[in-house]
């Protein structure tokens, strides 16, 4: 049996392996795979986030900001959206939500294909001091994978 003072800093640097190894996108970010290219993908997110009742605030095109420098990244865009009825109970509990909020899906060109990322609604309230059984962050968490889940859709 391993003393557990010597067991608790293995389990801490091999958790800490782990997320190095899977890249910056595993920790408390959510990825979803997308049979569609960058630009339709984002295309069919923002058509569900309307369908759903949302607005789209913004559509951010990475891709063609780097190449207008010359640095080309491939595909990449950002789409931010919202609802004032699940961001406002999040923003009046803490002021500072107002940082990550309204919400936003990068939809990327990976090694395997596209990608979408994006904030877990439990990591973001829990950087704001919001209680992770928020109702509101079980909506979000909610609406995020339908939204993705549409997206995605064959």
């Amino acid at each position: 049996m391993i003393p557990s003072r010597l067991f608790r800093p293995a389990v801490a640097a091999a958790a800490l392996a782990v997320c190095v190894a899977a890249g910056p996108a595993a920790a408390g970010m959510i990825i979803v795979s997308s049979p569609h290219g960058v630009s339709e993908t984002i295309d069919r997110l923002a058509a569900a986030i309307e369908k759903a009742g949302a607005k789209v605030f913004a559509r951010v095109d990475h891709g063609a900001g780097a190449e207008s420098v010359g640095q080309p990244i491939g595909a990449s865009q950002l789409l931010i959206f919202g609802n004032p009825k699940l961001g406002t109970p999040i923003m009046a509990a803490a002021p500072t939500a107002g940082l990550d909020l309204p919400l936003r899906v990068l939809a990327y060109e990976g090694p395997d294909g596209t990608v979408m990322v994006y904030h877990d609604p439990v990591d973001l309230a829990a950087a704001h001091g919001v209680p992770a059984d928020h109702p509101v962050i079980g909506k979000m968490t909610g609406a995020l994978g339908k939204l993705t889940g549409a997206a995605a859709a064959e």
